[in-house]
């Protein structure tokens, strides 16, 4: 056994340099505090072992979120993206979203070098082997190497590295994503400390050299001419733009699948985890959707400086041999060489029904978890709980109220309240579906709703809060222009461009505020005719059309959000006991035990906790609240 040996001593400790441990240690270190971030290898820091891409319909808005909270993963996007994409254009502003295809190295780098600019973080490369715990508080950690680092948070953020199995057709072997180490003696203290582990898996398409391709044959897609930015603290970015490509499966790819299905792991039993049914393997879908000719595929390129090309849509465990046979099925792809096979990774995760809304474990104190650890997927669901859980327990150790986000607050209060209070039975994705309120949680919005929470716990600098309430300035210019400036009935010209655009006219004055309501009638159209289009900061637009042509639709959801809050502030007391509620069903007692919820609103939330339950439960709660009150 290795001698132990004190090393260093600090605030928060943070447990692997993924996109939650970038976020986490980034959000601590800003506050204040003295952070230090281990990773098995500096060079795996904000490593993207799946696509190299940020972004899309839900996961966009988590990095508008994460950005207006200070955090970094929005302004790395933009400072090191190839292409980027507005998606679902057609659609309502809810659900349109950003896209961007990174340089995987650039992103990495760019990374790191801010983590190493941080005042007040430090990083170091070292496996971690144990957690050290006092009574029932963490104290620090122990490295393979015996170095003993106190400190009186610590951030657990490891990823897909616990326990990793890679598996590759019938060959399995230890380890992490993309030929890293993996972690063992962690998920063993883990599991010393009670803490409850599942097992998921997940896996990643093979990267092809981009030499070997025939784009002659395939569909281009390239980025938006515009160029659009991630974070607040940019305006829109123009950059020359790498394109992606399309191209199909077909029958004969399907055939070769179905028949080597013996040698998928999937199906053999190799694999035990659970994986993502959002992102099923290439041998999934074509047994799943046996009627379908084609599946789509896209050549994504991993940076400026490299050949790969990211296969996205054929993600697989099958053998290396069928691999290469399968994709050369493809057109396009008739004599590709595969650079890295194909892999499916298992690991260990800790079940979400332990932690609190904070992110902080519900039995030690000080101990936090956040991304791919807590049962989710995904990069950027990563940093929304990486900046969480930096920020909180940043918070404890500076004994100040913990920070929580409610699902009206924000994609990151849905993501994390779905993580803890939902039996999740796959790895976890944010889609907008998942939000009630999505027309109040928009990506052009998130400075708006969470700029003055980040600047309240020290997260947003100077100079953020200057740019964000120079946009509040401006918005408010906007609509007191929209509401105060009239239109005339007698205007020839207007009522010309009215009739081209397929308006009626109008039969009479009206503010351009009301003008704007017209479904047809576009805000920035609009502000081009009347030559005011250079005086209007960028983003300002959109934010105000929104809340005009929507101003129906938003006063609803905000009625309903009312209703949420109403629940969400009954709170259930700490270590309430639900043994002692007469009436509650068998099933919902249970449930309440093992998730012990913090309010009512959690409480109904839970599967198989009914409404006849949260009704006895709130009666209870009622009565001895009166009861207590008598008391006293």
């Amino acid at each position: 056994m290795e001698l132990e040996y004190k090393a260093g001593d600090y605030d928060v400790i943070v447990i692997g340099g993924g996109h939650a441990g970038c976020e986490a240690g980034l959000a601590a270190a800003r506050m204040g505090c003295r952070t230090l971030i281990f990773s098995i290898n500096l060079d795996g820091i904000a490593l993207m072992p799946c696509n190299p891409s940020i972004g899309g319909p839900g996961k966009g808005h988590l990095v508008r979120e994460v950005d207006a909270l200070g955090g970094e993963i929005g302004i790395n996007i933009d400072k090191t993206f190839i292409q980027v994409r507005r998606l679902n254009t057609g659609k309502g502003p809810a659900v349109r979203a950003l896209r961007a295809q990174a340089d995987k190295k650039e992103y990495q780098n760019e990374m790191l070098l801010t983590l190493l600019q941080q005042e007040n973080l430090d990083i170091k490369q070292a496996m971690i082997e144990k957690i050290l715990v006092k009574g029932d508080r963490v104290t620090g950690v122990v490295t393979r190497t015996g170095a003993v680092f106190t400190a009186r948070a610590i951030i657990v953020t490891t990823g897909t590295y616990l326990r990793g199995r890679i598996i590759i057709g019938e060959i399995a072997y230890e380890s992490g994503p993309h030929g890293q180490f993996p972690s063992v003696g962690l998920a063993a203290s883990l599991a010393e400390l009670g803490l409850e582990l599942g097992r998921y898996k997940t896996g990643t398409p093979a990267r092809v050299n981009r030499r070997t391709v025939d784009f002659s044959k395939m569909i281009e897609q390239p980025g938006d001419r515009e160029g659009w930015n991630f974070s607040f603290m940019h305006d829109k970015i123009q950059r020359e733009q790498i394109s992606c490509w399309l191209t199909y499966t077909n029958l004969k790819t399907h055939e070769i699948i179905l028949n080597n299905l013996d040698r998928a792991p999937m199906y053999s039993g190799f694999i035990k985890g659970i994986g993502p049914r959002y992102c099923p393997s290439i041998e999934d879908k074509v047994v799943r959707f046996k009627g379908k000719e084609g599946h789509q595929v896209f050549l994504e390129p991993e940076g400026r400086r490299t050949n790969e090309l990211y296969v996205q849509g054929m993600s697989t465990s099958l053998p290396e041999e069928i691999q290469i046979q399968i994709m050369r099925t493809v057109k396009g792809l008739e004599n590709v060489e595969i650079i890295r096979p194909a892999y499916a990774i298992e690991y260990d995760y800790i079940k979400g029904d332990q932690l609190q809304l904070t992110l902080e474990t519900k039995n030690i104190k000080g101990l936090f978890t956040a991304g791919q650890i807590n049962g989710s997927s995904g990069y950027e669901e990563a940093a929304a709980q990486g900046i969480l859980a930096g920020i909180n327990a940043a918070l404890q150790i500076q004994n100040k109220e913990p920070l929580t986000l409610k699902r009206s607050d924000g994609y990151i209060g849905v993501l994390i309240d779905d993580l803890i209070t939902k039996e999740n039975w796959e790895p976890y994705r944010v889609m907008t579906a998942r939000a009630e309120y999505r027309l109040l949680l928009r990506e052009d919005n998130a400075d708006l709703r969470l700029t003055e929470i980040g600047r309240k716990v020290g997260t947003v600098s100077d100079e953020r809060w200057e740019r964000f309430e120079t946009r509040l300035k401006e918005i408010e210019k906007e609509r007191e222009w929209l509401r105060q400036t009239m239109v005339s009935a007698r205007d020839k010209e207007i009522q010309a461009w009215l009739r081209s655009i397929g308006s009626t006219e109008l039969k009479q004055n009206c503010s351009l505020w009301e003008l704007i309501r017209r479904p047809e009638v576009a805000l920035n159209q609009l502000v081009q005719r009347l030559g005011r289009e250079d005086s209007v900061l960028p983003g300002i637009l959109e934010e105000v059309e929104t809340e005009i042509k929507y101003e129906g639709y938003i006063k609803k959801q905000m009625e309903q959000v009312e209703r949420f809050l109403k629940l969400e502030g009954k709170k259930i007391p700490p270590g309430f006991n639900f043994e002692e509620v007469p009436g509650l069903s068998n099933e919902g007692k249970q449930k309440l035990l093992r998730v012990k919820p913090e309010t009512m609103g959690q409480a109904g939330r839970i599967g198989g906790v009914s409404p006849a339950d949260l009704s006895v439960l709130l009666v209870y709660l009622e009565h001895r609240k009166r009861s207590s009150k008598q008391l006293n």
